[in-house]
């Protein structure tokens, strides 16, 4: 049984990957984790292939055994997997609560370890595995700083597992869009002490997009997608500009 297994596919980019997924009919099921059910069952009535809702809150550490126990029992070959559950919280210091620091670190790293790790041992030759990250992980950012920090863990992490599977014939990317405008990212990262750090979310994408874009580049094993052209610029020059420059121009950017 050929399955695909995207996580926070309730809402936003997770939701757009499980329906491009359903639309190149390549599996025989999808499996979709996030910890709202009752958007799972809804999302599941719109999709015609067969999809298996995995209600999770994979910020919990104690959820995983659901999953690993799962995929133990049905021994499905896992063709693609898809981290997209993640989230954001603007906001300077200790702004940001420590229950939301704990929980993007949870949820953005171990969570998409511990399900990578999990999913790995049903992954045969041509299988793909696309770690959501950020271009936020291309540098440091003050007012996203444990966000941005935990997407640079991303991007590191999916770099040198895709080293590491090159031998087994797994792909792995780090799909590291701009700002999308149609998830809930944006509304969430601005629910903090001061909702104007960050006031203009300018040339914003789109999450079907982005699934579609990401979804090419996994294919053509690229350690790294940029989808769009303003996540592909902001990927070149902050490999040549010293980043405090960077910083200092985000800091200008944020405020207009």
């Amino acid at each position: 049984m050929r399955i695909a297994i995207v996580t926070g596919a309730s809402s936003g980019l997770g939701r757009e990957f499980v329906k491009e997924i359903a639309r190149r009919k390549n599996t025989d099921e999808i499996w979709i984790i996030a910890r709202r059910s009752a958007r799972l069952l809804d999302l599941a009535k719109e999709i015609s292939c067969r999809i298996v809702p995995i209600p999770l809150d994979l910020t919990k550490r104690d959820s995983l055994p659901a999953l690993e126990s799962l995929l133990c029992e049905k021994k499905p070959d896992v063709r693609i997997l898809v981290n997209a559950a993640g989230f954001g919280k603007i906001g300077v210091g200790d702004e940001v609560s420590e229950q939301d620091r704990s929980d993007m670190i949870e949820l953005n790293c171990m969570a998409l370890v511990n399900v990578t790790m999990a999913a790995l041992p049903y992954m045969k030759r041509g299988a793909r595995i696309l770690e959501i990250c950020s271009v936020a992980a291309f540098q440091p950012l003050p007012s996203l700083n444990v966000y941005a920090a935990s997407k640079a863990f991303v991007c590191s992490f999916s770099r040198a597992l895709r080293w590491e599977l090159l031998r087994r014939g797994i792909h792995v990317t780090a799909v590291c869009p701009y700002w999308i405008k149609d998830t809930e990212f944006i509304p969430t990262a601005k629910k903090s002490a001061d909702p104007q750090a960050v006031r203009h979310f300018p040339l914003a994408s789109h999450a079907r997009r982005v699934a579609k874009a990401a979804l090419r580049d996994s294919k053509f094993n690229l350690p790294v997608s940029t989808p769009g052209p303003v996540a592909t610029i902001q990927r070149i020059l902050t490999k040549f500009i010293p980043h405090e420059i960077v910083i200092a121009c985000w800091e200008g950017l944020r405020r207009i």
